[in-house]
């Protein structure tokens, strides 16, 4: 008889991700008891960053105490992605050294055990190359568990008061500020003929740099919410047209993540 394959847990991260301790939030506010508790108890774990997955790890031990000693954790890292690429999905299959390295990170489940895959922050494999490993899973038939936890662009979807029927995610925009303005005209051309919310994010501390495009580029009717610091003491979320903010602007913080996303009217 063939050994049971052991599940996929897509487990929940915090968005506190590069803040100071101070500023950390307590994990029972933003990840329930019950997957703190699942957490605690796996001993193989896939992850962007073996350093932040330990860190998550000990806050966990500090609610609830972990099955095994934190060294004697198995933490293997996400394959890196190549220059050029992007942080999204898709098929697990690529050259046959790059699938082979994604369907390795599966070795414990194919053995029977729960494995763990994290992200730095919010939702695995949510605008997050986690996504390659969830379709290696489904190719080797292994159960994919997804955990209830925060996602900062739904966070801001909800609380930017635009379109939430209609809504597209478009991953960081171009650097070069030609090809950025080219590409935020397009989207707000996509937005007004489809009704449809535009979401985006940016490095930190590029953060103020993509607010001033978005003011320069966008008509003074198209709507702009920013959210920076969600779940966060400090966080906020502001939505306006973009005459609104250009009257008055916030100040972005260069470490704090933000979303951005617009609405054309």
């Amino acid at each position: 008889m063939s050994r049971k394959k052991g599940r996929l847990y897509l487990m929940p991260n915090t968005l506190d991700f590069g803040m100071d301790e101070a500023d950390a939030v307590d994990l029972r506010r933003v990840i329930p008891t019950q997957v703190l508790e699942i957490a605690a108890g796996l001993g193989h774990w896939a992850a962007e960053s073996a350093k932040t997955t330990r860190a998550f790890l000990k806050r966990v031990d500090a609610i609830v105490p972990l099955s095994q000693p934190l060294q004697q954790l198995e933490i293997k890292e996400l394959p890196r992605p190549p220059k050029g690429g992007g942080k999204g999905g898709g098929k697990a299959g690529g050259d046959g050294n790059d699938s082979a390295a994604w369907q390795a990170l599966l070795a414990p489940a194919l053995a029977g055990h729960d494995l763990g895959l994290i992200s730095e922050a919010g939702l695995p494999a949510i605008a997050d190359p986690g996504a390659r490993l969830v379709a290696a899973a489904h190719e080797q038939d292994i159960e994919v568990v997804p955990l209830s936890g925060p996602s900062s662009l739904l966070l801001a979807l909800a609380a930017s008061g635009l379109n939430g029927q209609s809504f597209a995610f478009v991953g960081y925009l171009p650097v070069d500020a030609q090809a950025r303005t080219a590409r935020i005209r397009e989207l707000e051309a996509l937005s007004l003929r489809q009704q449809q919310t535009q979401l985006m994010i940016e490095t930190p501390y590029r953060n103020t740099a993509l607010l001033q495009a978005l003011l320069s580029s966008l008509k003074p009717q198209t709507r702009l919410s920013v959210s920076c610091g969600l779940s966060l003491a400090t966080g906020w979320t502001r939505s306006a047209t973009i005459d609104e903010w250009r009257q008055q602007r916030e100040g972005m913080p260069d470490r704090m993540p933000a979303v951005f996303a617009i609405l054309a009217g």
